[in-house]
């Protein structure tokens, strides 16, 4: 099976770095279920071992007969989240997730994956390569940057004043007490332009659905391949410490939800369902999601496992809004309209072995971009184009921000297209997608937090849209439907840093 990062996760290209990096492996214990009663060991056990996600009415009383149901089915609870109703289960049983539909209390029930639950470790792909940039013009660069009172890399950044995110950075840079959480692949929290501003009482690694809070355990699998997570908190709030390069808001906080699983770096529904609810328990202000929940591209609500994770994941995200968490995802990279009458997925599942088929965006949603309340972010190119790979759909995009496109290239000193931002172990790379641009939105919506503490997840969405730029459809691009104000392309616009700050 290929690697499924191209995919899977919001970002597009090879990483360019401007040093080495450092491996660093874990190993992830197999996951086993034994019968918990007489009941549970008369049940069938000669299927996969899979993980499912079982939604309940969310009391007390409901939650406890379901668990008794679900061990005479033959399945182990991993973890019970009672405050939403949600519980994550594995089992052999062919039948599980269909006998669970049926006992009183259940709302939906099904697996959160098409291949089996087992042993992981880790394999290394190679090292990023470098930049391809002269020593000589870097360090021209350098010399520029801080004779302006810049980062040392700032001036590769075409971004940061593509939003304005530099002149914001003046007025307010963020406050102490916001924190975006990053739900992604870990984060190197060592690295010296995001250990100053890391936070990691609100840090964790929840692969499997439980969260796992001891040290570290939120950091990347394997460096050499789990760099996205690190990618992305660099963007939101690399700090301005005359190191590297500078975020969209160095002032803020950000911590790491690791949600990846080990050598396949893939994001099931129980992961991403802790996380969220990780992320509501423990103060968060704002969430990262450049990634889509796996294995399927789109979750349609006529097949009984992929509505069950819909279900699982909305409520989680749900709960987190209800909390004070605005979350904030990437629309993808597949160029796909997502408000077109019926779409093509050839991806889908990414676990096992994908099947060719066409899907109705309105029943079949890309989650977690697609639930309600969260932000949809599409990515743009240094001419404040659309980038080619960034999907788009009028009245499905809420707001766009740089992404990168290597067909949109700025002028010197970056002549790279793509985002800079950190890597592990101290690293710095080029990465594009709408992985890049979602935490430049994450990183403006610290800003209003910090601007506005008292603002809610809706008003905060409010002013991101209210305060964006919209450079309108460009003339003779028939994909770019809608006004100057509302479009397919930008949804209300390109994010505006400055303004969250001044108004």
């Amino acid at each position: 099976m290929a690697h499924p990062r191209s995919r899977r996760m919001r970002a597009l290209a090879v990483p360019l770095g401007l040093a080495l990096t450092a491996s660093l492996g874990f190993l992830s214990p197999a996951a086993t279920a034994a019968p918990q009663d007489a009941e549970a060991a008369a049940a069938s056990a000669d299927g996969p071992l899979l993980s499912y996600v079982v939604n309940t009415t969310p009391d007390h009383a409901t939650v406890g007969k379901v668990e008794k149901a679900i061990a005479r089915a033959g399945g182990k609870v991993v973890v019970a989240h009672e405050n939403i109703g949600v519980i994550v289960v594995h089992s052999a049983n062919p039948q599980f997730a269909a006998s669970l539909r049926a006992v009183p209390g259940v709302a939906s029930a099904g697996a959160t994956r098409t291949a089996p639950l087992k042993a992981s470790g880790t394999t290394d792909v190679g090292k990023p390569q470098k930049v391809n940039l002269p020593k000589s013009q870097l360090a021209a660069a350098g010399r520029t940057a801080k004779a302006k009172g810049e980062e040392p890399l700032e001036p590769l950044q075409w971004d940061l004043p593509a939003i304005k995110a530099d002149r914001a950075a003046k007025v307010n840079p963020g406050s102490r007490k916001v924190t975006v959480a990053v739900i992604d692949t870990g984060v190197d929290d060592t690295h010296p332009d995001l250990k100053p501003n890391f936070s990691a009482k609100q840090s964790a690694n929840c692969v499997g659905g439980v969260a796992d809070t001891s040290k570290g355990a939120w950091r990347p699998w394997d460096p050499a391949s789990d760099y996205h997570g690190t990618h992305v908190a660099g963007t939101i709030a690399a700090a301005r410490n005359g190191v590297g390069v500078a975020g969209v808001a160095p002032g803020v906080k950000v911590s790491a939800i690791k949600v990846s699983e080990p050598e396949t770096s893939l994001f099931y529904a129980e992961s991403v369902v802790c996380a969220f609810v990780f992320a509501a328990d423990h103060g968060v202000q704002v969430t990262n999601n450049s990634y889509y929940v796996d294995p399927w591209m789109f979750n349609c609500k006529d097949d009984a496992d992929q509505a069950a994770i819909v279900d699982a994941v909305g409520r989680a995200a749900s709960y987190a809004q209800r909390k004070g968490v605005l979350n904030v995802a990437a629309a993808g990279n597949s160029d796909l309209d997502l408000a077109a009458p019926k779409l093509p997925d050839a991806s889908s599942p990414n676990d096992s072995t994908p099947v060719e088929r066409t899907i109705n965006p309105k029943t079949c949603w890309d989650v977690p971009t697609q639930l309600p309340g969260t932000v949809t972010v599409a990515a743009t190119g240094v001419h404040k184009l659309k980038s080619g790979y960034s999907n788009y759909g009028l009245g499905q995009i809420d707001v766009a921000a740089p992404g990168g496109d290597s067909r949109q290239v700025p002028d010197l000193p970056a002549k790279n297209g793509n985002i800079l931002s950190t890597m592990p172990g101290g690293d710095w790379a080029y990465l594009a997608g709408t992985s890049m641009a979602t935490p430049h939105v994450a990183g403006v919506a610290a800003l209003l937090k910090s601007a506005h503490p008292k603002s809610s997840p809706q008003e905060i969405q409010w002013l991101l849209k209210e305060q964006a730029d919209n450079p309108g459809c460009p003339t003779g691009d028939t994909t770019c439907t809608g006004t100057q104000h509302v479009n397919s392309h930008f949804g209300y616009g390109i994010v505006d840093a400055l303004d969250a700050v001044k108004k």
